[in-house]
């Protein structure tokens, strides 16, 4: 008889003591405990460490605290830490700066027992604003990408019965032949797709090509031969896709809607504005090139045309938006990291990637 699988959490964490004890205590409340907390803490003070001293000696707790140290200090540092720490069937992250409802771990873990086959499980942020237009909502099979068509009217997207207002940045992608018709959560040969903030919350099991790292949950046994890239420096940024993109040949993965969780983007513990935006094209770069190592000519027109395009809107609130200093050291970082790209391609990370197909 199978045993039933153990749920460790690894909470990697930087310079956040308040947004830490939040999540510790909705951890707390869930109505399925994890039978292991790590937290793996990169900040160089000790104010997380007292923050969290009173749930590393509660009665019977199961929270324990790991400092990193300076080698070992770093998003996708920390989380390889917090592999080889834990010994639980399922290692779940969560970011420092989310808030799960209580039934998170359980509509995760009931995911896993509906689709036995996944590697991996990401939570539905729920900050996005979705409105349920009809009643009439098309039926999911459970290996159909493309069972749900969306698309952009009246400034509005539209997935089935459900909308939600589209952002400039896409309404423009759409009129210039840029927005790709695959559905949220897949990335096409030209690169920039639809994030899964796309998806509606039907409280549905939709399969993706990936999921958001600070909300997921995968098998242990998918690190035997895996690990996050150490490619990603601090902050990380796309590491989470980068990883997906590189083990998604070991089996499929699901957005689960009803996983829901709270993702309230702390302040604290983010790079400076310049340095964000050369992230986002270099970054953005190798996770594309890793997925489609070979684009078409085309494809690689539609990849720095978008670049330069949500470059251009940054720029256009630097003009005229609340925090014109930030916009504007960020389109610089961008562009920066643009011309970085150009004379220097970052590395893709080799991997036993199949030969990849178009959805």
């Amino acid at each position: 008889m199978h045993a039933p699988d153990t749920l460790a959490l690894v909470i990697c964490t930087y310079r956040r003591p308040q947004a830490l004890v939040r999540l510790l205590e909705a951890v707390g409340s869930q109505t399925r405990v994890p039978d292991e907390v790590l937290i793996v803490d990169g900040s160089p003070d000790q104010d997380s460490e007292e923050a969290v001293a009173p749930f590393l000696h509660a009665d019977a707790s199961a929270v324990r605290y790991r400092r990193a140290t300076a080698e070992e200090r770093g998003l996708t540092r920390q989380r390889n830490v917090g592999i080889a720490e834990t010994t639980a069937t399922m290692i779940a992250f969560l970011d420092d700066d989310t808030v799960p409802e209580p039934r998170y771990f359980e509509a995760i873990l009931a995911c896993f027992s509906a689709h036995p086959d996944a590697i991996g499980v990401g939570g539905f942020l729920t900050e996005t604003t979705w409105q349920h237009t009809s009643d009439d909502i098309e039926p999911r099979g459970e290996d159909t990408v493309l069972a749900v068509p969306g698309g952009t009217s009246g400034g509005l997207y539209r997935q089935g019965p459900w909308s939600r207002p589209e952002g400039l940045r896409w309404r423009l992608r759409t009129r210039l032949g840029l927005a790709s018709p695959l559905p949220p959560g897949w990335m096409p040969p030209s690169g920039h797709g639809r994030s899964l903030g796309y998806l509606p919350p039907d409280g549905q099991d939709h399969p993706v090509e990936f999921i958001m790292g600070g909300a997921s949950t995968w098998r242990r046994s998918l690190f035997d031969q895996a690990s996050f890239s150490r490619y990603f420096e601090g902050y990380g940024l796309y590491e989470d896709l980068d990883f997906c993109l590189r083990v998604r040949h070991r089996g499929p993965l699901f957005l689960c809607t009803q996983a829901r969780v709270a993702h309230l983007h702390e302040p604290l513990g983010r790079p400076r504005p310049w340095h964000y935006g050369r992230m986002v094209t270099r970054n953005g770069w190798r996770v594309w090139r890793t997925r489609w190592p070979q684009p078409s000519w085309p494809d690689r027109a539609r990849w720095w045309s978008t670049t330069f395009l949500l470059a251009g809107c940054r720029l256009g609130e630097a003009i005229r938006g609340p925090r014109r200093g930030h916009a504007l050291l960020e389109t610089l970082g961008r562009l920066a990291g643009g011309a970085e790209v150009l004379m220097h391609p970052p590395p893709r990370e080799e991997s036993p990637l199949e030969e990849p197909s178009r959805v």
